[in-house]
């Protein structure tokens, strides 16, 4: 018999289920947790710095390690779309400026 097929399954209904309970965790009261006053202020820059250790490391590094080099798409598209939001406040615009200055400059000059 092939345990791989039903050990793979086993995983990934477990998983599905640790998902769904740790997500609705905080539904299944019928009145709101109490929380400190210290934790609500802090929760609110969860999504904030969830976000920048995601970007954060994509935008400064390369193959694990900072770059080396100012040669890099990545910085004047980076640079370009944070002044069209200070600029302009859109999130699709700052998106759409950020990569038609990092499309040519990584696929046309090989940034």
């Amino acid at each position: 018999m092939n345990w791989d097929g039903l050990e793979a399954f086993v995983a990934v209904i477990g998983l599905a289920l640790l998902t769904v309970l740790t997500r609705s965790f905080f539904m299944i009261p019928e009145r709101e947790l109490p929380l400190p006053d210290w934790l609500k202020r802090g929760l609110k820059y969860a999504p904030l710095a969830a976000l920048t250790a995601v970007i954060a490391p994509e935008i400064l590094m390369s193959h694990g390690a900072l770059i080396a080099t100012l040669k890099d798409a990545r910085l004047p598209a980076v640079l370009c779309a944070v002044a069209y939001y200070f600029w302009r406040r859109g999130i699709l615009g700052t998106i759409v400026v950020g990569m038609l200055v990092y499309l040519p400059l990584h696929i046309g000059w090989g940034w």
